[in-house]
């Protein structure tokens, strides 16, 4: 059964300005600009101007899983203005906190039994080397995509940090860092050794 149109509403925040052209949407905002393509999707996304700007998506005619399609779009632009914004998407949504946040981090562990992973930042946080993997002598090179920096942690031995404003480009990063780590023609019950993702937040400051 297909619906004659179902739309979504987003409401846009004051520090941060949306527009808008042939699906093609920009966001900036205090931390920078972000830009997405969503014209493989056939919707209908409009700005609309008020007291507050806000964003109406809608799709005519769709089955189940085009309808679906309208809160992916709807999460996508959330996560692009929580990346350039300063106000955490609690603060936006329900304006019940004074807690900032910048951008998006994921931390990761380096997890081994017995033989200890050398991480190596490089190029000023753009790439990393990683070493000494379940003892091999190959060293595996990861770089980080656009707008991606990794640090490591200062509190906690043997975490790295990755930091962005766009969530896609964070999360791509850190699974390729994960990916670069797999135990190959080995039990993966018994040989758990890796770099894993142990937190996904946001940076928090008063």
């Amino acid at each position: 059964m297909r619906d004659v149109l179902q739309t979504e509403e987003l409401i846009i925040p004051e520090n941060v300005s949306l527009s808008i052209k042939s699906r093609l949407i920009t966001v900036e905002g205090p931390r920078g600009k972000l830009v997405k393509n969503v014209r493989h999707v056939n919707m209908d996304i409009q700005l609309i101007k008020g007291k507050a700007d806000k964003v109406l998506l809608a799709v005519w005619q769709g089955g189940r899983k085009h309808v679906a399609c309208l809160r992916t779009i709807k999460s996508l632009i959330q996560n692009m203005i929580t990346g350039v914004t300063k106000a955490s998407m609690r603060l936006l949504t329900l304006l019940a906190t004074n807690v900032l946040s910048q951008g998006f981090i994921y931390k990761m562990r380096a997890v081994y039994a017995h033989f200890p992973i050398n991480c190596i930042i490089q190029d000023d946080g753009k790439a990393m080397e990683i070493r000494n993997f379940l003892g091999e002598k190959i060293v595996r090179h990861v770089g980080m995509l656009d707008g991606v920096t990794i640090t490591e942690s200062k509190a906690q031995k043997d975490e790295i940090i990755l930091e962005g404003n766009d969530i896609q480009n964070v999360s791509q990063s850190a699974a390729s860092i994960q990916g670069s780590c797999r135990v190959r023609n080995k039990d993966i019950r018994k040989f758990l050794d890796g770099i894993y993702v142990s937190e996904k937040t946001t940076v928090l400051t008063e």
